[in-house]
């Protein structure tokens, strides 16, 4: 995994929340942790004023610890906070926080508080150029470099405010969802230890966030104070959370880290599922299937056991063998998306004619549930392609391409479409869609090379 030297701690990298792009950043989609990140998180929004149904939470490959927000309302947490959480009641504290970035509209005053650090940047690069030219070339330079420090100061100063504000947010988010704050002190108290790591390194004035020690004084006597505050953990979100933790280890660390975490001495539930993962991407398909066994034998209505079970026998060229399970899985999990992708692309994978009636069906429904995954799109593509249907075969790759960026592909592939498909049939209508859309998008992209 890709590591930064010396990175500072989890929120304390504010400035860059509002830089940072998701999407230069891998995503992870698995079933099992968006279905907890919703559950866990869905009293809070609510807390917030937000509407459960347009809040995502949304988990990156990153190592590090931290979370943010860039816009509208998605949360993205690092895979690296999950890593470090102890419970699920932490991670609900984080969640909190940024939700109140988002309910407090800071991603759009933060950009607004960027244009008056930019024009002190620009006067001071002004006044330094202007020394330089009258031959006072250090002068000019110092000029230059205290005008940017003091614009970078004043825009940390602001966004440490917003950063207290958001705290002070989720305390009251947590205490109307009835959750208990212990959870964001002890969080916080992980980071400070972090933070004495560099010890003399960090100047206060200079940094995004309020230092972790003076978060946790002025957050402690109104956390204490929630009437919240002795609530008792669910133990079924915490099982949840333990199970997502394990999971998310063995496929992020290395095997052998893994396997020093979770030894094979390790029979319980957490310990089957870390190493399924961890032999399935390190190679070993006969261990993963035999842990993924154990943990089907130990729940046999599992979808989410089922689904690992099916992927590990999919992974290792056996798409018939891990139809019996995935269908399974798909059924006990009503239909969810991303585990029916799977399911379709196993039957696709059998290359049996037979099976693609019934790919179709179950792809098509996770497309309409899910219509911004990628990988959904091309097995539907893939699986029309197989029964001669050219035109709605375009149509998926349009779809494709339409959410990674390919702008060019999508029109092309739309117009194809909808050259052969009946007009104004409701797949017609949708090539229609991307087409216009896409070529709004390709003209601005050639607009913006010239």
């Amino acid at each position: 995994m890709k590591r930064s030297a010396a990175r500072l701690p989890a929120l304390l990298i504010g400035a860059l929340f509002w830089a940072q792009p998701a999407a230069a950043q891998s995503i992870l989609r698995d079933a099992e942790t968006e279905a907890m990140f919703q559950d866990m998180s869905t009293g809070i929004v609510k807390a917030a004023g937000l509407d459960p149904r347009f809040v995502k939470v949304i988990l990156i490959n990153d190592d590090s610890i931290n979370a943010f927000v860039v816009g509208g309302q998605v949360v993205y947490v690092h895979s690296g906070l999950i890593q470090a959480a102890d419970n699920a009641n932490e991670v609900q504290g984080v969640i909190a926080h940024e939700l109140g970035h988002i309910a407090d509209g800071h991603v759009i005053s933060g950009e607004a508080a960027q244009k008056p650090a930019l024009a002190m940047t620009i006067l001071s690069m002004v006044l330094g150029l202007g020394a330089m030219a009258a031959g006072g070339g250090a002068a000019g330079a110092g000029i230059m470099a205290m005008g940017q420090q003091a614009a970078m100061g004043q825009y940390l100063a602001f966004n440490r405010t917003q950063e207290a504000t958001a705290d002070a947010s989720a305390i009251r988010y947590l205490a109307t969802a009835g959750l208990s704050g212990r959870g964001m002190l002890s969080f916080f108290k992980k980071l400070q230890r972090q933070e004495l790591r560099y010890r003399g390194q960090i100047d206060p004035f200079m940094q995004s966030h309020p230092l972790s020690g003076e978060r946790i004084a002025n957050l402690t006597a109104d956390v204490q104070a929630s009437p919240a505050y002795n609530a008792k953990p669910d133990p079924a979100l915490e099982d949840r959370f333990r199970r997502v933790k394990a999971k998310l280890e063995g496929f992020v660390m290395p095997p052998e880290r893994t396997l020093q975490d979770y030894p094979e001495t390790d029979r319980t539930i957490y310990g089957h599922y870390a190493r399924a993962y961890a032999y399935h991407k390190g190679g070993y398909p006969d261990k993963a299937d035999a842990e993924a066994n154990a943990l089907v034998a130990a729940k046999p209505g599992d979808p989410y056991f089922q689904e690992i079970q099916g992927q590990i026998l999919l992974e290792a060229g056996r798409p018939r063998d891990a139809l019996v399970p995935l269908r399974a899985a798909t059924e006990g999990s009503r239909n969810n998306p991303l585990i029916a992708t799977t399911f379709g692309h196993a039957l696709i994978a059998t290359e049996d004619k037979a099976n693609v009636p019934e790919a179709i069906r179950v792809l098509r429904v996770a497309t309409q549930r899910d219509d911004d995954n990628p990988w959904a799109w091309i097995q539907l593509g893939t699986a029309y392609e197989m029964t001669g249907d050219e035109a709605r075969a375009a149509l998926a790759t349009a779809e494709r391409a339409s959410i990674v960026g390919d702008a060019r592909t999508a029109v092309a592939s739309a117009k194809y479409a909808m050259a052969n498909i009946p007009a104004n049939t409701p797949d017609w209508i949708r090539a229609q869609d991307i087409a216009m859309t896409s070529g709004d998008a390709a003209a601005n992209q050639k607009r913006k090379r010239r």
